[in-house]
């Protein structure tokens, strides 16, 4: 780490910078640029899994589902099950979902799309850079160092932590942003779609009592993200202005790139929703084994 930190000083040093610009700010805020621009290959490969994902696996599934619900119906019929209504539907419903389940999971198979690797892989690659960046700058902000003779912004000095609060309160803003930013850019179409999947799966918990386990990934993530936008605040106004600047710039780029990115992909889904899909027919329908054991 020492030498890690010896390098960047000499970094900050050897940059041909125009005197007007501070030179451990700025190479603060050019080592997180490098760093993350390194890293975007990653993040474009997970978002590349989720498109598979939203474009060729939920799709199917969806066109597979009124197949899926006869075809267990005719097996039901097949096996003489019977019993009242009641019985009957949750009987349907748990076959159906055991099918849809093992058929989705084939698709992710084939596809390389399995979720939970799309979804916390890319954020894991940047855990490593950001802690060792923000526990190296935080090292070199200890008394004696270089960063106490330079002032920043509304940073005094880059040794302690902003007296004003205007950073930590501007990385809470961005961060919060960057978990919003993809309703703000959703049509009307998507809104309605992401509605009409919020009743299915409330439908599906009401069918199934307290045996449903409705997963949303996306929605855990959220709420997550939401909360921490507010604890970086209170984290950022203790820690020492180089801090605070890094976690700033970091959360500016992400910002920035998922802006890009969820821009990207609306004008790709609206391209595709132009396109005709062809229909599912019988023939297309796996012939997926029931479970013995429902």
């Amino acid at each position: 780490m020492q030498g890690l930190c010896d390098g960047f000083l000499d970094l900050a040093i050897a940059l041909p910078l125009p005197p007007s610009l501070p030179p451990y700010s700025t190479t603060i805020i050019l080592v997180t640029l490098v760093t993350r621009f390194a890293l975007l290959p990653i993040t474009v490969w997970g978002r590349r899994r989720v498109q598979r994902i939203e474009e060729i696996v939920i799709p199917q599934v969806e066109k597979l589902k009124p197949l899926v619900s006869r075809q267990v119906l005719e097996d039901m019929k097949k096996e003489g099950i019977r019993g009242d209504k009641e019985t009957l539907q949750r009987i349907h419903t748990q076959r159906s979902v055991a099918l849809l389940t093992a058929h989705r999971k084939e698709l992710f198979a084939k596809h390389h799309c399995k979720p939970l690797p799309s979804m916390i892989i890319p954020p894991l690659s940047q855990l490593p850079f950001f802690v060792v960046t923000s526990v190296a700058l935080g090292r070199l902000s200890v008394d004696p160092t270089p960063f106490d003779s330079e002032s920043f912004l509304t940073l005094t000095t880059l040794a302690h932590p902003d007296p004003t609060m205007t950073l930590p309160i501007v990385l809470g803003v961005l961060t919060m942003a960057n978990v919003e930013s993809s309703n703000w850019l959703m049509s009307a179409a998507e809104r309605e779609r992401a509605r009409r999947i919020e009743e299915t799966n409330e439908k599906k918990r009401a069918e199934l009592g307290n045996k449903a386990r409705v997963i949303q990934p996306q929605k855990i993530v959220k709420s997550t993200l939401r909360f921490l936008s507010v604890a970086r605040i209170v984290v950022a106004a203790m820690t020492p202005g180089s801090v605070a600047l890094y976690w700033v710039s970091s959360a500016a780029f992400g910002l920035v790139q998922t802006w890009i990115m969820d821009w990207v992909d609306i004008r790709r889904r609206r391209k595709l929703e132009l396109v005709a899909k062809p229909a599912v027919t019988d023939a297309m329908l796996p012939k997926i084994p029931l479970p013995k054991k429902i």
